[in-house]
């Protein structure tokens, strides 16, 4: 794949829970995706700044309180970016105990959102195509974000290096999230990195040979 079909995406480890946040930009034009927001999100703004880019969405792949607790100084920073959820957490922004961020002793509560998203929908950015993948388990409305053409998954807190996505949350169900695994990622080829939400990038290959907790 050319360079100029690659998307460019920078991962920002942020707050208490170290969160993967990411900043996903096309090849042709300053618009930027801003991806699970954390709490304490400043180094994310400063780069998206620093390049002079202009975020066109939100865009979340679950809203526990760690994947959306930036919400708000983003929109400080660049107000009317519109937020995306799937569908199934349409009332969790608002809602802490829905978010967990009650059982913090921090509640959050942020705006949006602004639009719904569905299993298969094609999202696009400057002219890349990212396609949602219901990957619930974790819970009911994770998503998982693949740009085919270069092999790269936005997996959020479905997998990661060597582990899942925990299951002891209200909402959460492991049979169900081992059930999104099989069925939707580990039948993506082998060679697909996935970018989580928490921790290293691995591939499909890998996790398929050796993670633990879910085998094919």
């Amino acid at each position: 794949m050319s360079v100029a079909t690659k998307p460019d995406i920078r991962a920002f480890e942020l707050g208490p829970f170290a969160t993967n946040s990411y900043v996903v930009r096309g090849p042709a034009s300053n618009d930027c995706w801003v991806v699970d927001p954390s709490y304490s999100p400043e180094e994310l703004l400063e780069d998206v700044r620093a390049r002079g880019l202009r975020p066109v969405a939100i865009v979340l792949t679950h809203a526990h309180c760690d994947h959306i607790a930036g919400i708000p100084e983003v929109l400080r920073s660049f107000p009317g970016t519109p937020v995306w959820v799937h569908e199934a957490e349409r009332d969790w922004l608002g809602d802490p105990e829905l978010n967990l961020s009650a059982f913090s002793g921090l509640p959050v509560s942020v705006p949006g959102p602004d639009r719904l998203l569905k299993e298969h929908e094609t999202l696009s950015i400057d002219g890349l195509d990212w396609r949602v993948l219901h990957t619930p388990g974790h819970s009911p409305g994770g998503i998982t974000l693949l740009h085919e053409p270069s092999g790269t998954a936005l997996v959020g807190d479905a997998l990661f290096a060597g582990s899942i996505g925990r299951t002891d949350f209200p909402g959460a169900d492991f049979d169900t999230l081992a059930a999104s695994i099989r069925t939707r990622l580990y039948t993506l080829p082998d060679e697909v990195t996935i970018l989580p939400g928490h921790g290293p990038p691995s591939t499909i290959g890998r996790e398929k040979r050796t993670n633990p907790f879910v085998r094919p």
